[in-house]
């Protein structure tokens, strides 16, 4: 390839990409995330799978771009003074609606409604659900119509290690990955994950609907924080972990 071409190539390249904000990772991942990708961002409780979202988000700011959070684990005020305590202060972009945090209760029927409705109605550019491991665990009702059999599953979850579990599961995260591939957003999904689990997300499902799945973790004993990029659409990347440190500003690769 001669040098003009390898320009047009790797200039090419970087415009298809989205900036994640995250110190040190858009090189290891050629520029960013693919754009209208859906990005798994899995790990164990203190990873910084949240503060990851807020540098996505925050990114996007600095290009007016509009962005969407989703919240299922904590409510709206609390997270919003958890971004502004690492350094994230969305104040300015939720009075210019350039940014909204919404709160989803998965105890209210029509969440699914709610949630594909904001989705789709405001024209964002990022959109973060965080996390996606309630909704894959929600019990599942559907009507009974001529062509589909009457079907009630009260507990989706009731047991963790029976594969029947597995197309209630599918069922609920295919629905919510269809929404975010609907709305051509780039967007980050979170999932929780117990400390060395062997899998890349708390359903054993996500990580294959996904196009792409960054793994945050710990070492308690070493005191060492790591991120992996363990899968990623279109994109040359090392499987090596990385070493991280979270403080104000986020996380960034060391």
């Amino acid at each position: 390839m001669d040098v003009a071409k390898e320009m047009f190539y790797r200039q090419d390249q970087i415009s298809d990409r989205v900036k994640t904000g995250i110190e040190g990772l858009d090189v290891l991942i050629q520029g960013g995330f693919p754009k209208r990708s859906i990005n798994l961002v899995s790990g164990p409780p203190g990873s910084g799978k949240s503060i990851f979202c807020f540098q996505f988000l925050y990114e996007g700011l600095k290009n007016n771009e509009k962005g969407l959070y989703l919240t299922l684990d904590k409510k709206v005020d609390g997270i919003i003074h958890q971004a502004k305590k690492i350094g994230f202060d969305f104040t300015s972009a939720i009075e210019n609606k350039l940014v909204k945090f919404q709160y989803l209760n998965i105890n209210k029927k029509m969440i699914y409604e709610n949630m594909t409705n904001e989705i789709l109605s405001e024209g964002y550019t990022r959109i973060i659900l965080d996390s996606i491991s309630p909704l894959a665990e929600m019990p599942i009702f559907i009507k009974n119509t001529d062509n589909i059999p009457d079907i009630s599953i009260i507990n989706s979850a009731s047991d963790e290690s029976s594969n029947s579990q597995l197309p209630v599961r599918r069922l609920h995260l295919r629905y919510i990955f269809d929404a975010l591939e609907t709305s051509e957003t780039t967007s980050i999904v979170t999932s929780e994950l117990p400390l060395g689990s062997t899998i890349l997300s708390r359903d054993g499902i996500s990580e294959f609907l996904a196009d792409s799945v960054i793994l945050l973790n710990f070492d308690p004993t070493m005191d060492r924080r790591k991120i992996s990029v363990m899968k990623m659409r279109n994109t040359k990347h090392t499987l090596k972990p990385q070493e991280i440190e979270i403080g104000i500003g986020g996380l960034r690769i060391l």
